[in-house]
C-alpha cells in the first residue's frame, strides 16, 4: 500500500528540515534530502535483519536524529511503527513493567534501542518472553527503494491512565484522514513552520506536531519536553518565526508562572496562526495568562485553538478553526445527569474575567467537521439534542478499527465503525465541551460528579495546587467512595476540605484522604492512572502511603 505520508522519501526537498533543539540552546539543522537518505539507509539495514511489510517494530528511543530517521525507515520498509516512552520518572523497574506489557501485546518483528535505553529495552525483552536482544539503530551502505506498506502504519498505545496500555491500531487511511483534518483546520500552508516539545510517543506530539508537518516538508523546531521543563521562553521564542504549535492547558499555565516579559525582549509574536490545546478538559484561566503575558508581544487569543481528541480516533476529533476569543462556560454540577439537559450558570468569551476561572469552568473545543461526525448519545446509545449531556462518539474516515491483539478497554468501545470514547460532554451554541472521562466521575444521587472538578475546587481550599491533587471515584461498602491522594505531609488542611466534600457530595460519600511524598502515579501524557493508584493502594503496595482517619 502506498501513502502520501511516505512521499517524501522519495521526492525530499531539500531547502527544508528538521531544526532540532541543542543541548546548549542552539539548534541543529538537516534537510529533507539528508533525512530521506539516513532513513532509506536505515530502512535497508532493518530489512538486512529479516524486518518485512506488516511486522510491527518497536522503537525505544530519545527525541534525536536517529529518531527521526529510525521512525521513517521502519516505514520505509514497510512495517507498523510502535513507539515507546523513554523513561521519564518511573524508576526502572516500573518502567521495564511497561514496556514489558507493552512488548507482549504488539509481539513486535524488531525493538530498536538506542545504546543508552538498550539495558531497559533487553529486561523488558526478557519479561514479555521475546527472544533476542535490542537493535541498535544502524545504516546499511545503499538506499533501501521504499517497500509496499502493511495496513497498519501506527500502533499507538495509550498510556493508560485507567489500566494496562493497550495499543490502538492506526490505519494508513486513518493516519492520512487525520493528519489532513489537522492540516486543514490548522490552516496549515505550505511554507508554515511548527515548532513543538511534545513527546513524539504521544498521540498530540507524535501525529499533530510531527509526522504531519514531515510529511508536508514543512520547517519543524523540535525540542525535547526537558528543554520545554527548563526553558519554557526558549519555546515561546521559536514564535518570531513559527506558525503552529500544541500542548496541554498545564503548559501555557506553566510558561506564564515561569517566564519573565525581559526574557521576551524585542520578540514580535504577530505571525502566530495557532497555539492548539488539548489532552485535557481546559480551564480558561491558564490560557488567560499565557495571553497576558504574551500579548504585549503581539499575540493574538484568536490564535488559541481548543481542541478534543483520543488516540482511538487517530488524533484530532475538533478543533475550534473560527479565527475568535475561545468560549468559557461554567455548567451547573447539579445538573450533569446524562441525558439531561445542562443548565449554564455563567458564559464569555477568553478575557479579563477569565482570570482565577478554574474550578468547574471549561473552554469549547470547536464544531465538527462533515467528514468527522460527533454525536452525544445517553445509556441508552440515544442521540441526544444539543445542550443535553451524554457520550461522545466519533465516526468518520479517523475512527480506528480497534485494539491489537482482542484487547479492550473499560470506557471506550469500537462498533459500527464509530468509536464510543468514554468521555462525557455536550453541545452548547454549535461547540462541543467536553467534561472529561465517564470513568472519572461518581453517581451522587443520580448525577455525575467528576473527578477533574472536586480536584480543582480541593487544591483551591487546600492551598495545595492542582498537581499535587488527584481525586478518585472508588466502589465503597454498599455506597460510593471518594479517594483524594495528596502530596503532601501536611494535614492541616484535612478537616475545611472534608466540610466542602460533605456538602459538594453529601453524606453518604464515603471518602479516603490519603498523604505522602511521591504518591500520584501519571501516564506517558501526564494524566493521572487513578483507578492503578487506588488499586495499589487496597493491595498496600504504595510505599509512604498515610491514611488520615
Amino acid at each position: 500500500m502506498a501513502s502520501a505520508l511516505r512521499d517524501w522519501l522519495d521526492k525530499p526537498n531539500t531547502g527544508r528540515g528538521v531544526h532540532l533543539a541543542a543541548d546548549d540552546g542552539g539548534w541543529d539543522f538537516r534537510g529533507y534530502g539528508e533525512l530521506a537518505s539516513a532513513a532509506r539507509r536505515t530502512a535497508g539495514a532493518l530489512i538486512e535483519e529479516g524486518v518485512r511489510p506488516g511486522d510491527v517494530v518497536c522503537l525505544i528511543l530519545p527525541t534525536d536524529f536517529t529518531c527521526v530517521e529510525t521512525y521513517f525507515a521502519v516505514w520505509a520498509a514497510g512495517a507498523t511503527v510502535c513507539l515507546i516512552t523513554p523513561p521519564l520518572f518511573q524508576d526502572g523497574d516500573d518502567y521495564v513493567a511497561h514496556v514489558a506489557a507493552i512488548l507482549a501485546q504488539a509481539r513486535p518483528a524488531l525493538v530498536v534501542a538506542s545504546e543508552g535505553l538498550s539495558d531497559y529495552a533487553g529486561r523488558a525483552m526478557a519479561q514479555a518472553g521475546l527472544d533476542g536482544s535490542p537493535w541498535l539503530p544502524r545504516q546499511a551502505e545503499a538506499e533501501a527503494a521504499v517497500q509496499p506498506a502493511g495496513e497498519l502504519a501506527l500502533l499507538q498505545f495509550t498510556s493508560g491512565s485507567s489500566g494496562a496500555p493497550r495499543g490502538v491500531m492506526v490505519t494508513w487511511d486513518n493516519l492520512e484522514a487525520n493528519s489532513e483534518l489537522i492540516a486543514r483546520t490548522a490552516g496549515f500552508e505550505d511554507t508554515d513552520v511548527v515548532a513543538s516539545w511534545l513527546p513524539l510517543y504521544h498521540d498530540m506530539g507524535l501525529i499533530g506536531t510531527f509526522i504531519t508537518p514531515i510529511a508536508r516538508q514543512g520547517n519543524l523546531r523540535l525540542m525535547r519536553p526537558d528543554h520545554f521543563i527548563r526553558d519554557p521562553a526558549r519555546w515561546i521564542r521559536c514564535f518570531a518565526d513559527a506558525q503552529h504549535t500544541a500542548a496541554p492547558p498545564f503548559a501555557y499555565a506553566y510558561c506564564a508562572r515561569r517566564v519573565k516579559p525581559e526574557q521576551l525582549e524585542g520578540l514580535d509574536l504577530s505571525g502566530w496562526k495557532m497555539a492548539l490545546i488539548g489532552a485535557e478538559p481546559i480551564d480558561p484561566h491558564s490560557l488567560e495568562v499565557f495571553a497576558e503575558l504574551l500579548e504585549p508581544f503581539g499575540f493574538s487569543r484568536t490564535a488559541f485553538r481548543p481542541a478534543y481528541g483520543m488516540a482511538e480516533t487517530t488524533l484530532l476529533v475538533t478543533m475550534d478553526k473560527e479565527l475568535r476569543d475561545p468560549l468559557a462556560i461554567r455548567p451547573d454540577p447539579q445538573s450533569l445527569s446524562f441525558g439531561e439537559p445542562v443548565r449554564i450558570l455563567e458564559q464569555h468569551t477568553l478575557g479579563p474575567q477569565s482570570r482565577g476561572a478554574k474550578a468547574g469552568w471549561i473552554v469549547g473545543c470547536g464544531t465538527p467537521e462533515e467528514d468527522v461526525p460527533v454525536t452525544i448519545v445517553d445509556d441508552d446509545g440515544r442521540e441526544m439534542p444539543e445542550g443535553v449531556l451524554g457520550e461522545i462518539v466519533v465516526g468518520g474516515a479517523s475512527a480506528c478499527p480497534g485494539y491489537y491483539a482482542g484487547a479492550e478497554a473499560k470506557s471506550t468501545r469500537f462498533i459500527d465503525g464509530k468509536v464510543y470514547t468514554g468521555d462525557a460532554g455536550f453541545f452548547h451554541e454549535g461547540q462541543l465541551f467536553v467534561l472529561g472521562r465517564m470513568g472519572d466521575s461518581i453517581k451522587v444521587r443520580g448525577r455525575s460528579v467528576y473527578v477533574e472538578d472536586l480536584e480543582s475546587k480541593i487544591a483551591e481550599v487546600s492551598g495545595l495546587g492542582k498537581g499535587r491533587i488527584v481525586v478518585v471515584g472508588v466502589p465503597g461498602a454498599g455506597q460510593k467512595g471518594l479517594a483524594l491522594f495528596a502530596e503532601t505531609q501536611d494535614e492541616a488542611w484535612v478537616p475545611e476540605v472534608r466540610e466542602m466534600l460533605r456538602r459538594r457530595v453529601g453524606e453518604d460519600v464515603e471518602v479516603t484522604i490519603v498523604v505522602g511524598a511521591g504518591l500520584i502515579q501519571r501516564t506517558s501524557s501526564g494524566k493521572p492512572r487513578r483507578r492503578y493508584m487506588w488499586e495499589r493502594l487496597k493491595d498496600g503496595q504504595m510505599d509512604g502511603a498515610r491514611v488520615v482517619k
